[in-house]
């Protein structure tokens, strides 16, 4: 733990970035490796501060780039240590390549990924283009709706990422400004409660551990490349029963339950939202509001982005009729990648309620309730109707002449 103690209150009002910050700082890490882009800045900004005033033993280190701060996690993980960093969008695209190598290298890595658009044409809002550029890259992800969702998703990440059954990094997602920069009462754990909860780092194949000399970053060709990835892909699919342990050891110490996939409302609907982030609370209050206009809706998200929680996706849907799969990231040429997540979950089961794709918010444009409630009443035309009543994808909320694509 660290030396020098902060005095928390029983409720703090901290904002995203503040709620990543104490995580990292009471997970007691070694090396934050960090190079400042917004919204995630004052993650590692607020850290910052805390090791300058003597509240972090471990070290900072200021780097020339993103892919330098992924780079520098990767050498100071592979070294032995508890790391952790954040980025947000460009900086995530420039450190992609390094997530293969963390992934591929079995190094547990906490990344606090503040979610922003991509350019072009630059945007510093929120939208989930760089969490969805992740999918593919091996990490463990977890999405979180509010400050204290990012503060207990950090938190747990450690332990999760850490547990000798995964040995993965693990991404803790939120929304960029919505999230990040949105103060909101949170209830932090006890640095000595937080501290336990995650346990003292225990190193595997470090490379500084001499009495068993080991080798990072070979080189594997056909004739050992595809048994590598496929023991990476094992572990990470593995990785579901250990974050359920995980949330299930969580709430016993904070009170605070979590699921891998959050629903509301679903015990009866018949209409249902699929989303990320922090669209899932504001579809909440338009479902209450909905259900007193009769109409009965259901709002899902996936907790657990990586890996894909399929089964119970398709069980959280089995009685909906009509759903929407909302993708806040240009979809480039084709549907949204949620849209055809959630396709998949539920196309070999009897459940094959219609289903749309809506685009919706790029670069930081709100969702409004009273936008969610429309959606909803379109749906349960859907609903009456058994099919679409228009077209597979919409993009909801652009200004000018209506875009949609994909008619059957």
């Amino acid at each position: 733990m660290n030396s020098k103690q902060m005095e928390l209150n029983t409720v703090e009002v901290w904002d995203g970035n503040m709620a990543n910050a104490q995580a990292l700082r009471q997970a007691a890490v070694d090396v934050v490796a960090a190079y400042p882009i917004t919204p995630s800045t004052a993650t590692v900004e607020n850290y910052a501060s805390m090791h300058a005033n003597g509240y972090v033993d471990g070290e900072v280190i200021m780097v020339e780039s993103e892919h330098a701060a992924m780079s520098g996690c990767v050498g100071a993980g592979a070294a032995g240590g508890r790391v952790a960093t954040a980025t947000s969008s460009q900086g995530l695209a420039l450190m992609i390549e390094v997530l293969y190598q963390a992934s591929g290298m079995r190094i547990p890595v906490v990344l606090c990924l503040v979610n922003r658009a991509l350019a072009a044409p630059l945007n510093v809002n929120g939208d989930h283009s760089d969490l969805y550029l992740t999918r593919d890259s091996g990490w463990v992800s977890l999405d979180s709706f509010s400050p204290q969702e990012a503060y207990d998703m950090t938190l747990m990440s450690f332990k999760i990422s850490e547990h000798e059954k995964v040995r993965l990094p693990v991404i803790s997602n939120q929304d960029g400004f919505m999230t990040s920069h949105t103060a909101q009462n949170v209830r932090p754990l006890s640095d000595e409660v937080a501290y336990n909860f995650i346990g003292d780092y225990k190193p595997l194949n470090a490379m500084l551990d001499f009495s068993k000399p080991v080798t990072h970053g070979v080189q594997t060709e056909h004739d050992w490349h595809f048994e590598h990835k496929a023991k990476q892909h094992a572990a990470l699919m593995a990785s579901k029963e250990v974050v359920k342990e995980v949330f299930k050891e969580f709430e016993k110490v904070s009170g605070r339950k979590y699921n891998i996939v959050e629903s509301y409302g679903m015990e009866d609907a018949e209409v249902a939202i699929v989303c990320l982030g922090t669209t899932y609370e504001s579809a909440i209050l338009a479902v209450d509001k909905l259900k007193e206009e009769g109409i009965k809706a259901g709002v899902v998200a996936p907790r657990l982005f990586r890996p894909f929680p399929l089964v119970e996706i398709a069980q959280t849907l089995q009685n909906a009729k009509a759903v929407a799969c909302m993708d806040r990231s240009a979809p480039g040429g084709t549907v949204g990648a949620l849209y055809n997540e959630v396709a998949g979950a539920l196309f070999n089961t009897s459940a094959r309620p219609v289903l749309r794709n809506l685009i919706y918010g790029l670069g930081g444009r709100d969702m409004t309730i009273n936008e969610l409630c429309d959606i909803y009443r379109d749906l349960n035309k859907d609903a009456k109707a058994g099919k679409l009543t228009g077209k597979i994808q919409k993009l909801t909320g652009v200004r000018g002449p209506e875009l949609s694509f994909y008619e059957l």
